[in-house]
C-alpha cells in the first residue's frame, strides 16, 4: 500500500505549496464528502518509483480554544489515516505557542513524526532551526517548499522507512480477481456485498485484510475465485448491517490502487454527484477496470429512469467504455450479472495478444483510414505491441508520428478496443518514433563542410 502522509502545521506555514510540489499538479482531490471539511485535500505523489498519498489538513492552532479545537475531528482523523506526520513550521517567524500545543498532541499520538522547517531561503538554516529542537521532535527536515529546495530529499528520507509495496500479478492469486466496491455512504455498499457474498451459497473465507481498516474477503463461485475489498469494515456475512458507514477517503482510495476491477455503486435516486466524480477520477488515474453500479433502480418510474440514463451519459462523456449495470442490491435485481461483467472487465484489463497479431490489426485500421497529411508530411505506423497490462498498453512504432493528429490516435484506440473486444477497462495507446540511425550525424557533416569551404575561401585568396 501507498504511504499516507498527512501535513500538520498553523495557518500560513506553507502547507498548500508543500502538497503542491509533493503532488506536482494543483488538481488535487478534495473531499467534499459528509463529515468532511472543504479544506482537506487528498492527492497522489511519487518520486522515482516510490509513491505515496498525501493529505492536507488546513491550518490548525490558531483562534481556537483549547487543544480540542486546534486539532479538530478533521485533522485528528487526517493523522490517525497516516502513516508518518509532517508537521510544518515556519523557519522565518520561529517557534510560537500554536506549534508548541501542536506538537505536543502528535507526542502523545504515537505516529512518526517529521519536523519540517519551511522558508529557510534566505536565512541561516543553523539559528532557524534551533528553537525548534525545544519541541523535542527529532526528526528534522529544513526546505523551501516554494523553491522546491530539500523537497525531494525530505520525501525520500520519510519513503525509506517504508517497505516497498508488493506488486500483484494477474496469476499469483489464490484471492482471484480483486474487486473494490466504493461509493458515497448510504448508496448500498454493505448491502450489495453481502448480496454478492451471499449469492448460491458460496463460501466465505474470513481473511483480515492488509489495509489498516479495508477487510479483503476472499470467496468463490461457479468456479471462480474473488477478493472483495470492502471499505464499509464488512468481515462476514452475518454482520453485514445496512447503516451509514464512515467513510474514509483514504481506505477508498488504497483499495482502488489494490483492486483490479472497481465497482463505483450510485443511488438511483441522488443520481451521479461531485463525490462519485471524484472517486471515479481517482479510479481513472489508477487505470483500473471500471463498473458503475446504479443501486436502488427499481423504486423509480419509467421518466426518473430515462431522465437518470441521459445524466449518466452526459457525465461519464470521459469515460464511454465505462460498463453502467443497473440493480437493486436490496432485492438482488441484477446481481448476478455483475460477476460475469466483474469477469470480462478483468479479461479485458489484462489482455495479451502476439506482436504479429496486433501488428496484422494495425495494418488493416491504417490500410482503410490513412493518417492524414500534414504539411509535407504523413505518419508511418509501422508494427505494435501489447507495452502492459491492467490497463492493456498497445505501443506503436513508427517515424514522423509528430505529424499524427489527436483524432487519429482516437480512431486507433477506439477501433484497437472494438477489434480486441474490450469491456470496461481503460486502453492507452501510445507512440513511439523509431530511432534514426543517422540523428546527429548531419550537423557534423555540415561543420566539415563549411570548414572545406573556408579552407578553399582562404587558398583562393591566397592565390
Amino acid at each position: 500500500m501507498k504511504p499516507v502522509l498527512a501535513l500538520v502545521g498553523r495557518p500560513n506555514v506553507g502547507k498548500s505549496t508543500l502538497f503542491n510540489r509533493l503532488t506536482r499538479t494543483r488538481d488535487a482531490l478534495v473531499a467534499d464528502f459528509p463529515g468532511l471539511t472543504r479544506d482537506r485535500q487528498y492527492g497522489d505523489g511519487k518520486i522515482g518509483e516510490r509513491a505515496y498519498v498525501v493529505v492536507d489538513t488546513g491550518g490548525i492552532g490558531e483562534g481556537d480554544d483549547g487543544i480540542d479545537g486546534p486539532m479538530g475531528d478533521q485533522a485528528r482523523q487526517a493523522v490517525s489515516e497516516a502513516d508518518a506526520v509532517l508537521f510544518l513550521v515556519d523557519g522565518r517567524a520561529g517557534l510560537t505557542a500554536a506549534d508548541e500545543m501542536v506538537a505536543r498532541e502528535l507526542r502523545s499520538l504515537n505516529k512518526p513524526v517529521h519536523l519540517v522547517i519551511n522558508k529557510v531561503d534566505g536565512v541561516d538554516e543553523n539559528i532557524a532551526a534551533s528553537e525548534f529542537y525545544a519541541l523535542g521532535l527529532t526528526s528534522q527536515h529544513r526546505i523551501a517548499a516554494s523553491h522546491g529546495r530539500g523537497v525531494n530529499a525530505m520525501i525520500a528520507d520519510i519513503l525509506a522507512a517504508f517497505p516497498d509495496a508488493p506488486e500483484h500479478s494477474p496469476g499469483d492469486e489464490n484471492q482471484g480477481i480483486r474487486v473494490a466496491i466504493i461509493g458515497r455512504p448510504n448508496v448500498g455498499k454493505s448491502t450489495l456485498v453481502n448480496r454478492m457474498l451471499g449469492e448460491e451459497r458460496v463460501v466465505v473465507f474470513d481473511m483480515a485484510g492488509t489495509t489498516r481498516d479495508s477487510i479483503y474477503i476472499p470467496f468463490e463461485r461457479r468456479g471462480q475465485r474473488y477478493t472483495l475489498i470492502d471499505t464499509a469494515g464488512v468481515r462476514r456475512r452475518g454482520k453485514v448491517h445496512e447503516t451509514i458507514e464512515k467513510f474514509s477517503v483514504i481506505k477508498a482510495m488504497q483499495a482502488i490502487d489494490d483492486a483490479q476491477v472497481v465497482v463505483l455503486v450510485i443511488d438511483a435516486r441522488e443520481g451521479i454527484t461531485d463525490q462519485d466524480l471524484s472517486l471515479l477520477g481517482h479510479t481513472l488515474q489508477a487505470g483500473r477496470s471500471l463498473l458503475v453500479a446504479v443501486n436502488k433502480w427499481d423504486g423509480l418510474d419509467a421518466h426518473h429512469r430515462e431522465q437518470v440514463k441521459a445524466e449518466l451519459g452526459r457525465r461519464l462523456e470521459f469515460a464511454p467504455w465505462a460498463r453502467v449495470h443497473f440493480i437493486s442490491a436490496l432485492h438482488g435485481t441484477g446481481v448476478g450479472d455483475l460477476f460475469g461483467m466483474i469477469e470480462r472487465a478483468w479479461q479485458s484489463a489484462f489482455t495479451r495478444i502476439p506482436t504479429h497479431k496486433l501488428t496484422e490489426m494495425l495494418e488493416q485500421l491504417v490500410a482503410a483510414n490513412q493518417p492524414p497529411m500534414v504539411g509535407r508530411h504523413r505518419a508511418k505506423l509501422r508494427y505494435a505491441h501489447i507495452g502492459g497490462t491492467n490497463p492493456p498498453r498497445i505501443i506503436v512504432h513508427g517515424s514522423a508520428l509528430e505529424s499524427l493528429p489527436d483524432s487519429y490516435r482516437r480512431y486507433l484506440e477506439n477501433r484497437f478496443r472494438e477489434l480486441l473486444k474490450l469491456e470496461g477497462t481503460p486502453l492507452k495507446v501510445e507512440f513511439k518514433a523509431g530511432e534514426n540511425p543517422y540523428a546527429g550525424k548531419a550537423n557534423k557533416l555540415t561543420d566539415r563542410q563549411v570548414e572545406r569551404k573556408r579552407r578553399l575561401m582562404r587558398h583562393v585568396k591566397g592565390k
